[in-house]
């Protein structure tokens, strides 16, 4: 099931940055989409690299990704700017995702 959350990650990833490209409000708009999109489709990627050898690391993160995307997708749209401070967590998570990647592979 990673593999399916991760390539459904990956094309709201494409969409959100073509979005952004083509049908943002303005500027601000446009970067939150192509910030949301880049992170997105950069972890849905690892996630999938990942998924066979380090499957909790490969959920944090498509977990992490996605709280991080869609605060930025939901504020590009219209959303509340208190939204802004959720972002960090799904960034945080990412960065334990990624940690906790080294670390299992650290440890063979």
């Amino acid at each position: 099931m990673i593999g399916v959350f991760a390539a459904i990650s990956a094309a709201v990833a494409v969409a959100a940055g073509a979005f952004g490209a083509h049908g943002a409000a303005g500027p601000q708009e446009a970067e939150w989409l192509r910030t949301g999109g880049l992170y997105q489709l950069i972890h849905a990627v690892a996630a999938i690299a990942i998924m066979g050898t380090a499957r909790g690391p490969a959920i944090m993160l498509l977990v992490g990704a996605a709280l991080f995307a869609v605060t930025l997708y939901a504020m590009a749209l219209g959303g509340p700017r208190w939204l802004g401070a959720v972002t960090p967590i799904g960034g945080t998570l990412l960065i334990v995702g990624w940690l906790w990647a080294g670390w299992l592979y650290w440890r063979g």
